[in-house]
């Protein structure tokens, strides 16, 4: 079976590619900016929706599926449930047995001092020295959780698990009135989380504390740690988030795990969920913006930097995380796993490893775009809403263009191609 949000944003977003290489050939800027636009109004008047032959009636209410198939999609998603808590119970039996709740309940990490005499610490670039002396410390206690989020069996089909910083109201309050909305699309049950840590050095942590327990209060939708939201620390995160995903969520089929500032279209999401299903390719789902071959950035003005000290070698194949989705299996799987991989500051590239340790290569999906429409580059294309209407995530927008973009890309009127009925 072809799915149809594959075949068509690939070509659209090659033929946008195309037109990019095309106007930087061009001597003459001028002539490349009209031909741009020329071209993109073409994109946008020749492509088409083909609907099967086979499909009786007069309207199409669903680009890839009609309105018959959300009661097969609810079943098929609730078989997924079932085979995903039996195997939950089995993998629980190879790994630690799991508390009933969250049990780390004080900061029990002091550094590891035994590496300071180590020759290649004292090499080791200042900034990272910390990281390392305490990065044998994983868990640490909640200060705000929602245990009741998932405890009604089959009332969750989807957790959209979304990243913050606690001072990111703004991106938040964005968030849950456009893609993290709680809600049910196509006969599956959505609800948001978003992961926070504590305030990070010199900001003025008592009244952000203040501010977010009030926010959470008015929402329930905040997860937090008792560890400084910092970039390295985006790490412990992961493996937080994974421990309380097993404690208390272990029987949703599907997590969404992306940032506050991408862009999600929730339905086209839900499309491909419901392709994997019927196709019976679920089960060890995870797939994204798939990076390949990187190596470690050297420079040492990138935040991305890494000392040779800390890894010489290519990275293992891991995804952008900027937007992914995982089956509830490759989610516990990956619990398991990352209990005896070292952390490493990156949260990329460390689910990347974990994935490599299970022989899991994380699928690469043209609708995810977590570099841009067209990546790393300044152009118009990174902000069609035509192209947005049949992606799935693209990186990134502050919450002002996610406001704007989601409203252009729901609004109906929005024309980007013309519908044909084959008869």
């Amino acid at each position: 079976m072809t799915n149809p949000l594959v075949t068509r944003t690939d070509c659209y977003l090659r033929s946008a590619c195309v037109m990019e290489f095309f106007c930087r050939k061009k001597k003459n800027f001028r002539a490349a900016v009209s031909l741009t636009l020329i071209f993109a109004t073409l994109l946008m008047l020749q492509k088409l929706t083909t609907v099967d032959p086979n499909i009786k009636g007069d309207k199409v209410k669903s680009r890839w599926c009609g309105p018959e198939c959300s009661s097969f999609k609810r079943k098929s998603i609730k078989a997924v449930e079932n085979a995903s808590q039996s195997r939950g119970n089995d993998l629980a039996q190879v790994g630690k047995p799991m508390p009933k709740q969250w049990d780390v309940t004080r900061i029990k990490c002091s550094e590891n001092s035994t590496i300071k005499t180590q020759a290649w610490f004292r090499r080791l670039n200042p900034r990272f020295r910390e990281f390392v002396l305490h990065r044998h410390c994983r868990y640490f206690p909640m200060l705000l959780n929602h245990p009741e989020k998932c405890n009604v069996s089959g009332d969750v089909d989807v957790l959209v698990v979304v990243k913050s910083v606690i001072e990111e109201h703004d991106r938040r309050e964005a968030v849950r009135q456009t893609w993290g909305k709680e809600q049910e699309i196509q006969g599956l049950k959505i609800k948001t989380l978003f992961l926070l840590g504590t305030p990070a050095t010199g900001k003025d942590a008592r009244n952000l504390q203040a501010l977010v327990q009030y926010e959470d209060r008015t929402y329930g939708d905040i997860l937090q740690w008792d560890f400084m939201d910092t970039f390295f620390n985006l790490t412990l995160k992961e493996v937080n988030f994974l421990r309380w995903f097993n404690i208390y969520c272990s029987g949703v089929p599907f997590i969404f795990k992306g940032d506050d500032d991408v862009f999600v279209h929730t339905k086209n999401l839900v499309e491909l969920i419901g392709f994997r299903v019927e196709e019976n390719r679920a089960e060890n789902l995870i797939l994204g913006d798939t990076i390949f071959e990187a190596k470690p950035i050297r420079n040492h003005q990138s935040k991305y930097f890494i000392p040779k000290e800390l890894y010489d070698r290519r990275y293992p194949p891991y995804l952008g995380g900027g937007g992914f989705l995982m089956s509830s299996q490759v989610a516990r799987k990956l619990f398991v796993v990352s209990e005896s991989v070292e952390l490493y500051p990156i949260d990329d590239v460390f689910l990347g490893m974990c994935l490599q340790k299970l022989q899991i290569v994380p699928e690469l999906h043209l609708a995810f775009r977590t570099f841009g429409i067209i990546k790393r580059k300044v152009t118009p294309l990174n902000r069609e809403p035509c192209f947005f209407r049949n992606l799935i995530v693209v990186h990134k927008l502050v919450p002002q263009e996610l406001m704007h973009m989601w409203n252009l890309v729901q609004n109906e009127d929005l024309s980007c191609a013309r519908q044909v009925v084959i008869d």
